[in-house]
């Protein structure tokens, strides 16, 4: 059985949104303050994963990485442009902005199903779909990138009680690299 990854940015008080500050929000842009070493490259080491899984992205996050991706020709950048990519969206008609980019045609829960039994599912941001595969126990492996902020406001990652096993953590700049999987 493959595995489904959970990859994010999140502040010390767990909080998810708007890393980038393309979202506007007051507190925007907190990861990126830190400089690229923090953000830039293979920072989850995905490594083989962008070759051989497969990225499942909700739709605010594919519109925004459908617009920074695809002009992008570093190594790293040509990697997850060539990586098999699903995008679970009710409203999105055409995904032909980024290469290799589908939609996913049915439920997400029995979609996520059959693409694990096929290959490795990392999803990318995306905080109600890994809310809705956490319900489900369908998630494995979360890859958190924890960045030195503490923001008291905002969108979380966690919405209720869970134990998660430790497997590594490694300092990348100025945040840490924190991989936990779920018993």
């Amino acid at each position: 059985m493959n595995d489904v990854i959970v990859i994010q940015f999140t502040t010390l008080d767990g909080v998810v949104e708007d890393p980038d500050g393309s979202g506007g929000t007051p507190d925007g842009g907190w990861a990126f303050r830190h400089g690229p070493e923090a953000v830039a490259g293979d920072k989850f080491k995905l490594g083989a994963l962008l070759d051989t899984g497969v990225l499942l992205l909700g739709r605010g996050t594919w519109e925004l990485f459908s617009k920074l991706w695809p002009t992008r020709t570093d190594d790293f950048s040509t990697r997850m442009n060539q990586a098999a990519k699903r995008v679970a969206s009710r409203t999105l008609t055409d995904v032909g902005a980024w290469e290799n980019s589908a939609l996913l045609t049915g439920d997400l829960l029995d979609e996520v199903r059959r693409l694990r039994e096929e290959r490795d599912v990392v999803v990318i941001g995306s905080t109600s779909i890994v809310h809705a595969l956490a319900g489900h126990g369908l998630v494995d492996e979360y890859r958190l990138l924890v960045f030195p902020v503490v923001l008291g406001t905002g969108r979380t990652w966690f919405t209720g009680p869970g134990d998660l096993h430790p497997v590594s953590v490694e300092p990348n700049g100025a945040a840490a690299l924190l991989r936990y999987r779920t018993p």
